[in-house]
């Protein structure tokens, strides 16, 4: 259990890391294509398992 935590906890560092990086190098574009990105990601992740599924498969 602890293993799973500590990816968790590895990939939040990544992330604030990532979002530290945006704001000190005012790289305010790439927030859009960040957050559709992660929205993309969240679809599939969540419309696999749905009778939607296969009304995803060309955007995959």
């Amino acid at each position: 259990m602890s293993h799973a935590f500590a990816k968790i906890m590895n990939v939040w560092e990544i992330f604030q890391e990532f979002v530290q990086f945006l704001k000190q190098e005012k790289k305010w574009w790439l927030w859009p294509l960040v957050i559709i990105l992660l929205l993309l990601g969240a679809l599939i992740v969540f419309s696999s398992s749905s009778a939607l599924a296969p009304f995803m498969y060309p955007f995959m």
